[in-house]
């Protein structure tokens, strides 16, 4: 008798990580910290999984996959989208976390996904490139409004700011474009992003950090998300 195939679903959110384990039936969930993954491998090594499959979120995962690396776990970065359209020709409408998790797993198990070839490294060093890049254009922001309001007496020492903010800027969207050029899924969704109309790499890296739901979600989902889609609020009496 063959050793039964195990495959592990995680559902991924900012906080907690939603584990299910195929064909057992297994489930836990732990929080998205350094201490909760840890008690995580340390439950999934004994088990010897096939695959340890856990959705692409662009940031949300990075931690875990790159501790699950290091601890010789087999590793599979899912996309998504063809998660759900998995779990939809599988007549699954419902979501929930344990559902997600039981479907990405179910997903592996049906696909027989081979192992991701990439790097956690420079997942993480993506990542960590566009938190400083978000944090320096905050930063840069808040410079031009002082420049607005303050004298002239003190505008060089502003515009110092402004030209130092700008020379790290550009620094980071160089390292940007060799880390992204060498990860094919962030250079997919890259120049997907830049074959818009008007979207060059600032814009491109902007929205990959800061909505990384992009490519995931339909049109209306992603609008309700950033909050630009119009909403009914028409119940009751006015």
């Amino acid at each position: 008798m063959e050793p039964q195939e195990i495959n592990v679903g995680i559902d991924t959110s900012s906080k907690q990580l939603d584990i299910y384990v195929r064909p057992t039936g297994q489930f836990f969930s732990v929080a998205n910290d350094k201490n909760g993954i840890k008690d995580a491998i340390k439950q999934l090594q004994p088990l010897k999984p096939q695959r340890v499959l856990i959705e692409s979120t662009g940031r949300l995962e990075l931690q875990f996959v790159c501790a699950a690396d290091k601890a010789g776990l087999p590793i599979v970065v899912c996309n998504p989208s063809q998660i759900r359209s998995f779990a939809k020709s599988a007549g699954r409408l419902a979501k929930t976390d344990k559902l997600d998790a039981m479907d990405i797993a179910h997903f592996g198990e049906a696909m027989k996904l081979r192992l991701s070839t990439l790097k956690p490294e420079k997942l993480r060093g993506i990542s960590d490139l566009l938190t400083v890049r978000s944090q320096c254009l905050e930063m840069s922001t808040m410079q031009k409004n002082r420049l607005q309001r303050m004298p002239k007496s003190v505008h060089k020492p502003i515009k110092t700011i402004l030209s130092t903010i700008k020379k790290e800027l550009q620094g980071i969207d160089k390292k940007l474009d060799k880390l992204v050029n060498s990860v094919s899924e962030w250079r997919q969704r890259r120049d997907l992003l830049l074959s818009a109309k008007g979207v060059g790499n600032v814009l491109a890296y902007t929205l990959m950090s800061e909505l990384p739901e992009l490519g995931k979600l339909n049109r209306k989902e992603i609008a309700a998300l950033v909050g630009v889609a119009p909403m009914n609020r028409d119940s009751g009496s006015f």
